[in-house]
């Protein structure tokens, strides 16, 4: 069977530390969406390490790691991810994988995003700016390079053809964006990525299923981003919820087992969009400062509020979460009240369903509050350490979304996942 593991938010929810500890039960852990727009923080002996398009498996060394079709891949930012990981985990390149169908981003595309974000002026959807959306795009329209192509003796024609097709869309706009600057550096980064394991990966993945080894999928940025049914249009450019599973790695949906869904204790977003419960007080800024709430890719400061379970029982449904994880629990010890938003007031009437358009509704949350725990869980080792009020709160949490709470992370540290009963 195929587990999953997904944010259940806006991104940003802790997946990499949560990859990471599961790793130890997986053979195989694979990206199955997203790009290098991707951020999974990890420590490793002491170490912070940020991996935007490796698989967070990477550094446990009986984890092979697959970059699945439905990722698109820069080379550039895949090189110096490796050359990072190497010095901790001289193997990676023995343990990763390609998929010949995953597509790539090439200069021309990061010039082609910071042009169409800058156009938009005031109603920028706060793109990483890292060519990710029109390389989706081109996949789309059916113009698109593939990681396979590379290997083709006409490559650097197919790549000129689409380069040429961008340059026309450039010239349509008023700031031109510079992108020569990256031409050399991509085929310095392509050339290298030839030497990689490619692989048809759909075939690959279904041997090792047939052979009963275990896999997780891991998901990029949140189900709120999801092109579908995220808060469109301020969405990435891929399905993040547990359906671009079968589409993002070529397996049948009656693969697919355990879903694992990751929420913090409360909500951030990075850039624009709607945000219901967001705090653009006092309150929102401790959240901010206690969480270190700043962006693993962009280092862009995160708008921060109470968690939203309205939002969150929409993301478990979609996904049809069956194992809650919650993380980033310990950032609420010093706050007293702790909020949860259980409705939406929208034009004077009450709803738990999230609204189809949330970017023009007039959203007003309804709030549920419980008094501050009575001591720092941090410094808890064990469920039965965890104070009474906290234990009350996720009792709420899982009743309200009638999914079970599997693990709460308590602290950054590797170590800090309280199992829960």
């Amino acid at each position: 069977m195929i587990d999953v593991l997904l944010g259940l938010q806006w991104g940003d929810e802790g997946k990499g530390k949560i990859v990471d500890y599961l790793a130890a039960g997986y053979d195989i852990i694979a990206r199955f969406q997203g790009g290098p727009n991707a951020g999974h923080t990890l420590y490793v002996q002491g170490n912070k390490v940020v991996l935007h398009t490796i698989p967070s498996g990477v550094f446990h060394p009986h984890c092979l790691n697959l970059i699945g079709n439905g990722v698109v891949i820069d080379p550039v930012t895949l090189h110096r991810e490796i050359e990072a990981i190497q010095p901790l985990q001289p193997d990676v390149l023995d343990r990763l994988f390609l998929s010949h169908r995953a597509h790539l981003i090439i200069p021309t595309h990061r010039a082609l995003d910071a042009a169409s974000e800058a156009a938009k002026g005031k109603e920028k959807i706060g793109s990483t700016l890292k060519g990710i959306g029109p390389a989706y795009m081109d996949k789309t329209g059916r113009n698109g390079l593939r990681v396979g192509d590379i290997l083709s003796p006409n490559f650097l024609e197919k790549y000129n053809a689409l380069k040429a097709k961008h340059l026309d869309l450039l010239s349509h706009y008023e700031s031109p964006v510079s992108w020569e600057e990256f031409e050399a550096p991509f085929f310095d980064a392509v050339e290298k990525l030839r030497q990689l394991k490619i692989i048809n990966a759909e075939y690959w993945i279904d041997e090792q299923l047939k052979s009963g080894k275990k896999i997780l999928a891991e998901g990029a940025q949140g189900s709120m981003l999801d092109i579908d049914f995220g808060t469109y249009p301020f969405v990435t450019s891929s399905n993040t919820i547990a359906g671009g599973v079968c589409s993002g790695l070529g397996v049948a949906p009656s693969a697919v087992g355990e879903v694992y869904g990751i929420s913090k204790a409360y909500c951030t977003r990075v850039g624009g969009g709607p945000f219901p419960t967001e705090l653009e007080d006092e309150t929102g800024d401790a959240l901010r400062k206690a969480g270190a709430e700043f962006g693993a890719t962009t280092g862009r400061p995160r708008r921060c509020g109470w968690i939203d379970l309205v939002a969150l029982r929409y993301a478990v449904m979609l996904s049809g979460v069956t194992r809650l994880i919650l993380t980033k629990a310990d950032v609420m010890d010093n706050f007293d009240p702790v909020k949860l938003a259980t409705a939406y007031r929208i034009d004077g009437q009450i709803t738990r369903e999230f609204p189809y358009d949330v970017c023009d509704a007039a959203i007003e949350p309804e709030y549920h509050e419980f008094p501050g725990w009575s001591k720092p869980i941090g410094s808890c080792k064990s469920y039965e350490e965890l104070p009474e009020v906290f234990t009350q709160y996720c009792n709420f949490i899982e009743s309200y979304l009638q999914t079970k709470i599997a693990f709460v992370s308590n602290g950054t540290g590797r170590d800090q996942l309280l199992q829960m009963p």
